[in-house]
C-alpha cells in the first residue's frame, strides 16, 4: 500500500523556512548574502560557517541595530501651569529650579513658580545659568545643587539652561565622580551613565535646541579651547513641556539663530551615515551611542522638521507676532530633537564647536550679553553650504530630497550635482532670512585661523564618525578635508 503523505502545517513550513534562512543555504540573495541590500543584514552570520569559539573583532563589526530614546513630550499653549501637578504626581519633595537671569523675569518662570506653590512643592531657584555654558559655569551650578540635595529638577529656559540642569542632575546623582569622567572621549573619559538620574522636567523658552528631548548636554571646555559635552540616554529629561506661549518673548535675532539650529539638526541627521554602516558594534547595549546614524524612525522626524523649518522660520523671524509660525517652530525643534537625538549630527556641529570657542571677538546683534558671542545656531549654519556640497556624493538621493524641501525642482538634476544643488538652495535660504553672517569672515575669522579651527574639530569624534565622505582616522587626510571645508566656508 502506498504511503500516505501528510501535507506540512503552516507552522511547520514557517519553521523550515527559518531554518533554511539561518543555515546560510537559501538561494535568495538577500538572505544568503547579508550585504545584498542596503538596509543591512537580517542575520549577521548568515552565509558564513564558523565555530562559535572563533573570536570576532567587534571593533571591525558594523552595527546591526538601532535604539530609539526620547523624553515624553507635552505640547500645547498653557501647559506650563501643569508642572506643579507633575511634581506632585511624582512625589517630589525638593525641586531644584534651573533658569537664567533673563528668563527668571519672564512669564514662564512666574507660571512654574505659581504651579509649584499651588501644589505645596518646596523648591529653590538657581538663576545663574550661562548662555553657551563654560565648564566653570557648569561646575558652579553643580556646587550649588549638591548641598540642597534635590530629588527632582526643573529647567526653564533655552538649551543652555536645560543642558546645565542635565549636568547638575548627573553630578548630584554621582557626587564622587570627577568632572571629566562622563565627558565625551577623547577630551574626557567617556564613561557610560550606569544609573537612572533624578526626574527632570524641561520647559523650553526657545525654539531651537530640542534639548528637552535628548540625552545630550554641550559646554565649552575652556582649557582645551573646544566645545564638547556629555551624551547618554540617561541624561534625557523625564518630560518636556513645550508651551508655545513661552517662545513669544524671543527677540527676532534669537528666533533666527535658534531656528538655524533646527535647520542643521534636521539636515545633518537626515544625511548622517546609516546606522548599519557605523563601527564598532557595541559589545554591550549600554555602550551603544545615543548618536547612532540615520535610521528609519529618526528619518521621519528629521524630514518633517526640515520641511516645517523651511516653511515657518522665515515667517517667525519676520513677524514675532505670527502665532502659528512660532508654534510650528517650537514643534519643529522638538521633532528635530527626536531625530538628531537618535541619529546624531555631523560636520556642521563638529565644526561649530571650535568656531564658538575660538571666537575672535564677534558679538551677535540681538543678544544682550556682556561678552562676545557667536550663537550656536549661527555657528552651525555658517558652514552648512560648504558642508552639504562636500557630503552630496555620499547619498545624492537624500541630498536632492532635502533640496526639494527648499522648493528646488529636482526632476532633471543629475546625481553628481546633488551637493551643489542643496548647497545653493541652503545659501539662498540663509540669505533670505536677512541679517545673517555670510561665512566665517563675517564672524572675524580669516585663513590664519583655519589650523586652530581644524585642530579644535578633530577631537569631536562623537559627531565626526557620522559624517559622510570624511576620513576620520585623525591623520593628514582628515586635516586636509577639514582645512578645505573651513576655507570654503569663509564666505558664501
Amino acid at each position: 500500500m502506498a504511503a500516505i503523505r501528510v501535507a506540512p502545517t503552516r507552522a511547520q513550513r514557517a519553521v523550515k523556512l527559518l531554518r533554511t534562512i539561518n543555515s546560510g543555504t537559501s538561494s535568495c540573495p538577500c538572505h544568503s548574502n547579508p550585504a545584498h541590500h542596503h538596509h543591512g543584514p537580517v542575520n549577521p552570520f548568515a552565509g558564513r560557517k564558523r565555530s562559535l569559539a572563533t573570536p570576532v573583532d567587534m571593533s571591525q563589526q558594523k552595527e546591526y541595530a538601532f535604539e530609539m530614546a526620547a523624553s515624553s513630550i507635552r505640547f500645547g499653549p498653557g501647559v506650563t501651569k501643569e508642572v506643579g501637578m507633575d511634581f506632585k504626581n511624582m512625589g517630589a519633595k525638593k525641586v531644584m529650579v534651573v533658569t537664567d537671569g533673563t528668563v527668571q523675569k519672564l512669564d514662564a518662570m512666574k507660571q512654574v513658580q505659581e504651579g509649584l506653590e499651588r501644589e505645596g512643592i518646596p523648591y529653590e531657584v538657581y538663576s545663574k545659568s550661562r548662555v553657551e555654558p563654560k565648564d566653570y559655569s557648569i561646575r558652579e551650578a553643580i556646587d550649588f545643587a549638591k548641598p540642597y540635595q534635590p530629588d527632582a529638577f526643573l529647567a526653564v529656559g533655552g538649551g543652555s539652561v536645560i543642558d546645565t540642569a542635565k549636568l547638575m542632575n548627573l553630578y548630584t546623582t554621582f557626587p564622587e565622580a570627577e568632572f571629566l569622567d562622563f565627558v565625551n572621549a577623547p577630551l574626557g573619559k567617556g564613561k557610560p551613565i550606569t544609573a537612572k538620574l533624578k526626574p527632570l522636567i524641561a520647559v523650553p523658552t526657545t525654539a531651537g535646541t530640542g534639548s528637552e528631548t535628548t540625552g545630550t548636554a554641550i559646554f565649552d571646555l575652556v582649557d582645551k579651547k573646544a566645545k564638547t559635552g556629555i551624551a547618554h540616554r540617561n541624561l534625557k529629561p523625564t518630560l518636556g513641556i513645550c508651551d508655545p506661549i513661552n517662545t513669544r518673548t524671543m527677540p527676532s535675532a534669537v528666533h533666527a539663530s535658534s531656528g538655524l539650529d533646527v535647520l542643521c539638526h534636521s539636515l545633518e541627521s537626515w544625511t548622517a551615515i546609516p546606522y548599519n554602516e557605523r563601527v564598532p558594534r557595541p559589545t554591550n547595549p549600554i555602550n551603544r551611542p545615543a548618536y547612532q546614524g540615520a535610521n528609519p524612525i529618526s528619518d521621519i522626524f528629521s524630514l518633517q522638521a526640515l520641511r516645517d523649518t523651511i516653511k515657518y522660520l522665515p515667517r517667525a523671524v519676520k513677524d514675532p507676532d505670527d502665532w502659528e509660525a512660532q508654534s510650528k517652530m517650537l514643534l519643529a525643534a522638538t521633532l528635530a530633537g527626536v531625530g538628531f537625538g537618535n541619529a546624531g549630527v555631523h560636520l556642521c556641529h563638529g565644526m561649530s564647536y571650535p568656531i564658538s570657542s575660538q571666537n575672535p571677538g564677534y558679538q551677535h546683534s540681538g543678544y544682550l550679553v556682556d561678552s562676545p558671542i557667536i550663537p550656536h545656531g549661527v555657528s552651525v549654519a555658517v558652514t552648512a553650504p560648504a558642508v552639504f556640497r562636500f557630503t552630496g556624493a555620499s547619498n545624492p538621493e537624500r541630498h536632492l530630497q532635502a533640496a526639494e524641501c527648499f522648493g528646488v525642482d529636482i526632476s532633471n538634476v543629475k546625481k553628481e550635482s546633488a551637493g551643489e544643488v542643496l548647497s545653493e538652495a541652503l545659501a539662498n535660504f540663509l540669505v533670505g532670512l536677512g541679517d545673517q553672517p555670510r561665512g566665517l569672515k563675517a564672524l572675524g575669522f580669516n585663513n590664519g585661523h583655519v589650523n586652530g579651527l581644524v585642530e579644535g574639530t578633530i577631537p569631536q569624534a562623537r559627531v565626526l564618525m557620522l559624517a559622510p565622505n570624511l576620513d576620520t582616522s585623525g591623520g593628514q587626510e582628515e586635516r586636509e578635508q577639514l582645512t578645505g571645508l573651513f576655507e570654503e566656508a569663509m564666505e558664501y
